[in-house]
């Protein structure tokens, strides 16, 4: 059985904040942020809101892809998620 890996774009309530992230259990890895665990950025900002990812089957694909999206403008980084987002809307993970 293959494996899912995933990139994926947090931000805080006023989307104020981007945070970027990969992980190989999207949905594991929503919890920790939403209860305080892990990195420190995410919960001095109160970042726990999805608002994109992607998958991959290789986990390599996945951190290239983080740190690709991390050297981004942050209006790039707006643009990529409105354009499958409009709405801005927190997404669950399928």
């Amino acid at each position: 059985m293959k494996q899912t890996h995933y990139c994926y774009i947090l931000t805080n309530k006023n989307k104020t904040v981007l945070y970027i992230g990969y992980t190989n259990d999207l949905n594991r890895r929503i919890s920790e942020h939403q209860n305080g665990k892990g990195v420190v950025f995410t919960k001095k900002y109160n970042v726990s809101y999805l608002l994109y990812y992607e998958k991959f089957e290789n986990i390599k694909e996945a951190k290239s892809r983080e740190k690709q999206l991390k050297n981004w403008h942050k209006e790039w980084k707006w643009n990529l998620i409105k354009n499958s987002n409009p709405k801005l809307e927190t997404l669950s993970v399928k």
